[in-house]
C-alpha cells in the first residue's frame, strides 16, 4: 500500500510503498477514504510523543471495512466506519463503563500504532471502538469527528456541562476551536473566540462566535472579562500552550470551568499555570481526552437533525504527497478549518 512514512523524529516524510499491516483477531483492516491532518500529528512528528520508527502518522479517519479478524462480530466488509482517536481495549472496567478514552491499555492509530496516512489502517478491538457513519455523511466530514469534533463535543457536554445562555471563551480557532464554537452555539451558549490570525477569526465569526479577540492583544483575559461582564462561565484551550491556558483560566468568572483540550508541552518539567486564581476563585479545571465510541450516538443524532454541521469545518482535501509537504510546517500554517487527506488522490 502507499503510505506517508517518517523514519525519525523531524525526519522528512516520504510517500512510499509498504506492507499492509497484519489484522489482529479482534480487529479490522479499513480502507482509508479520508483522514484529518492536525496539530497533534505535527507534535508527534516533532518528537513530543514516543514513537517507534519507521512510523505512519494519522489518527482521525473514515473509511470502509476491508477485512475482519476472526473474533469480530459487529462489522462486515464494506461497512462505512469511523473511530475515536483513542481506542480502548474493550475489556477493562473503564471500557465497560463507557470510558474507553481513559483506558489504561488504549491503542491510538498514528501514535502507538501505524496510522491512517495510508491506503489501509488496522484498528484493534473493533467491536468496542468502531462507529457507523450515517448514510448521508461523506467521508471527509466523518474523518473530522474522530478527534477534533468529538473532542470538542465531549469537552462542552461531558466535562464542562455547558448550559444555555452561558459565555464560552475558546482560545484557538483551528479545527478544535471552530468545533467548540459550532457546538456551543447549537447548545444555546454565547461564544468569544481568540486567535492570532484574521482568517481564523473570520472563520470563528462564520461559525457563530459573537465576539472575537486578537490573541496578541496586551490583555486577552481583560478583554474577555470586559465583553462578558464578569468573565466567561466556561473556557477551552484549543491550542495547548502556557499562554493560551493561562489566558483561558484568567478570563473566567468566579466559580468558572476550564477545559484543557490542547496538549501542553512540558516547560521546565511542567507548564506554569495560574493556580492561585484557580484556588482563590474556586475554578474547576477539567482535562478532556477525546470521546469514547459509546458517546457518539447522541452527537451523531444532532448531526442528522441538522443542529450540528461538521461538514462546514472541512477547509480542503489533499493527497498524501501534499500532506508530506505540509506536516513539518503545520504548526506555522494559518488554519481556518480542517485539512483532510484522501490517500486515493494522486500527486
Amino acid at each position: 500500500m502507499r503510505a506517508l512514512v517518517v523514519d525519525e523524529v523531524r525526519g522528512d516524510p516520504e510517500v512510499r510503498s509498504v506492507d499492509v499491516p497484519h489484522v489482529p483477531e479482534d480487529g479490522v483492516l479499513v480502507r482509508v477514504r479520508a483522514t484529518g491532518l492536525c496539530r497533534s500529528d505535527w507534535r508527534a512528528w516533532a518528537g513530543h510523543d514516543d514513537l517507534a520508527f519507521p512510523h505512519v502518522p494519522g489518527h482521525e479517519l473514515a473509511g470502509e471495512v476491508f477485512q475482519t479478524g476472526a473474533q469480530v462480530r459487529r462489522w462486515s466488509l464494506g461497512d462505512r466506519v469511523t473511530v475515536p482517536f483513542v481506542c480502548g481495549c474493550g475489556r477493562c472496567a473503564w471500557c465497560r463503563a463507557g470510558d474507553a478514552q481513559v483506558c489504561p491499555d488504549q491503542r491510538q492509530p498514528g501514535f502507538t500504532d501505524w496510522g491512517s496516512f495510508a491506503e489501509y489502517v488496522v484498528l484493534h478491538a473493533a467491536d468496542a471502538n468502531l462507529v457507523a457513519i450515517p448514510d448521508a455523511m461523506d467521508f471527509p466530514t466523518a474523518a473530522g469527528l474522530g478527534c477534533r469534533f468529538a473532542t470538542a463535543y465531549r469537552a462542552l457536554v461531558g466535562r464542562a456541562r455547558l448550559r444555555e445562555g452561558e459565555w464560552v471563551s475558546v482560545i484557538g480557532a483551528g479545527g478544535v476551536g471552530l468545533s467548540v464554537i459550532m457546538i456551543a452555539r447549537a447548545l444555546g451558549a454565547r461564544v468569544i473566540a481568540v486567535d492570532r490570525t484574521p482568517q481564523a477569526l473570520e472563520a470563528a465569526r462564520a461559525m457563530g462566535a459573537e465576539q472575537v479577540v486578537v490573541a496578541d492583544s496586551p490583555d486577552v483575559p481583560g478583554a474577555i472579562r470586559d465583553l462578558t461582564g464578569r468573565g466567561a462561565h466556561v473556557s477551552v484551550d484549543a491550542v495547548g500552550s502556557e499562554q493560551a491556558a493561562s489566558d483561558a483560566i484568567l478570563g473566567l468568572r468566579r466559580r468558572g470551568r476550564h477545559v484543557q483540550v490542547g496538549l501542553l508541552p512540558p516547560v521546565d518539567g511542567h507548564p506554569r499555570l495560574p493556580m492561585d486564581r484557580v484556588i482563590a476563585w474556586e475554578l474547576d479545571v477539567f482535562g478532556s481526552h477525546g470521546m469514547a465510541a459509546a458517546d457518539y450516538p447522541e452527537m451523531l443524532a444532532l448531526v442528522e437533525q441538522g443542529a450540528l454541521e461538521p461538514k462546514r469545518l472541512v477547509e480542503r482535501v489533499i493527497g498524501l504527497e501534499e500532506a508530506a509537504r505540509l506536516l513539518p510546517v503545520f504548526d506555522q500554517i494559518p488554519v481556518a478549518g480542517m485539512t483532510v487527506v484522501d490517500p486515493s488522490l494522486s500527486a
